[in-house]
């Protein structure tokens, strides 16, 4: 009974690391849910759909409206961290008139989130732009993937750990 209960448990433990980089694989390559600022002409301002990588194209589904930008064309992708209100509407709006010194208490209720901004030729050539918006920690892994098929990046550190390495310096 020993032996048996040994090999299952040796068996789970050499199977499990590739059990789990499969799962990892599977979420990074899984379309993320994003918001489109701005930047794809036939995708309204605002539309929430799904942003994926898939045969060199970049993919964006909002409802039956789709685009496709080749991976080839961006030229440069930048990631930023944000927050938006989580209250909207009249609310939202009447809390501008909060006094001064209520900052700390209105800021509980901000929603972190992470942009994703890229910058991509068309087929005349012509420069444009598109900004998403992504839940926390979703635009790095975004960033990376592209950054793996050969996508420059303008800022391939991140600013806070640039920062953090010049005050150890001085």
């Amino acid at each position: 009974m020993l032996p048996r209960m040994l090999a299952t448990l040796l068996a789970f433990l050499c199977l499990w690391p590739g059990a789990v980089a499969a799962q990892e694989k599977q979420e990074k390559d899984a379309p993320v849910g994003v918001t489109h600022v701005l930047g794809f002409e036939a995708i309204k301002r605002n539309a929430k759909g799904k942003l994926s990588l898939q045969g060199g194209m970049l993919h964006f589904q909002a409802g039956m409206t789709q685009a496709d930008l080749p991976v080839k064309s961006i030229q440069d992708v930048v990631t930023g961290v944000d927050s938006r209100r989580l209250i909207g509407g009249p609310v939202g709006t009447m809390t501008m008139l909060a006094p001064y010194g209520s900052g700390r208490f209105l800021s509980l209720f901000r929603e972190k989130i992470d942009v994703l901004t890229l910058a991509y030729r068309d087929a005349s050539g012509g420069l444009h732009g598109a900004i998403f918006t992504l839940p926390e920690g979703k635009a790095k892994a975004m960033k990376e993937q592209l950054v793996a098929m050969g996508v420059h990046s303008s800022t391939p550190e991140e600013p806070a750990k640039a920062e953090a390495g010049k005050e150890k310096k001085q």
